[in-house]
């Protein structure tokens, strides 16, 4: 019986390292191939019938114009962008591929008071652009109210209005200063009863009357 010979064998951490993962080690191979074969008529054959087994993964997109772009673009960048082929399609560059996206900028607009979500803070910078009148100032006090809301839905606790009033002030950079009025907010009982109710609603209990018991 022949000596087996472990030389032969291929293990992953001595493997170069595959660009696009997703199509496994024998297409890395193929392009691989395809870069060391420098008859370029030979060169431009190879690389059609590469890009022909990438869309048989995906039969039903591979005749569609923008997936067969999406698949040449991924031929150059698993060849490191060294395949001199003819492509149907300008050639991508690396130093685009390289460059990072600008981050994003997350709405943290006020994360002492998280509890109110942002819509709050967005409804409160609205009603500063607001001329002065009824119309503003039935906006305030139902963004007080809606304050509140979120408040007790954070703290199931009663809070006071003075509480909801100094929050409005300093969110509103203290341009809605409402803190002297003799307006009175929607009690708190009231809200938590609104959301009970709500609640009930959307999930109601379950009916065990008939249930069968074993």
């Amino acid at each position: 019986m022949e000596e087996f010979n472990s030389s032969y064998l291929e293990y992953n951490t001595e493997r170069n390292k595959l660009i696009i993962p997703e199509y496994g080690r024998h297409f890395q191979k193929m392009v691989d191939y395809a870069l060391s074969i420098e008859d370029r008529e030979k060169r431009n054959k190879i690389a059609n019938s590469i890009i022909c087994t990438m869309g048989n993964l995906q039969p039903h997109l591979r005749d569609v114009a923008d997936f067969q772009h999406k698949l040449w673009d991924q031929l150059f960048i698993m060849s490191d962008f060294k395949l001199d082929v003819d492509s149907p399609f300008e050639k991508p560059s690396k130093e685009i591929l390289n460059i990072k996206p600008s981050p994003l900028n997350y709405p943290q607009n006020f994360p002492k008071y998280r509890f109110y979500g942002n819509n709050i803070k967005i409804m409160i910078d609205e009603a500063v652009k607001w001329d002065s009148g009824e119309m503003k100032d039935a906006l305030i006090l139902t963004i007080a109210n809606h304050m509140k809301k979120c408040f007790l839905n954070w703290n199931k606790d009663n809070v006071e209005d003075k509480v909801i009033f100094d929050h409005l002030y300093e969110l509103s950079e203290n341009k809605i200063d409402i803190r002297d009025t003799k307006e009175e907010l929607l009690d708190s009982s009231l809200l938590l009863r609104s959301k009970k109710k709500f609640y009930n609603k959307k999930f109601p209990k379950k009916n065990n009357k008939n249930r069968k018991r074993y």
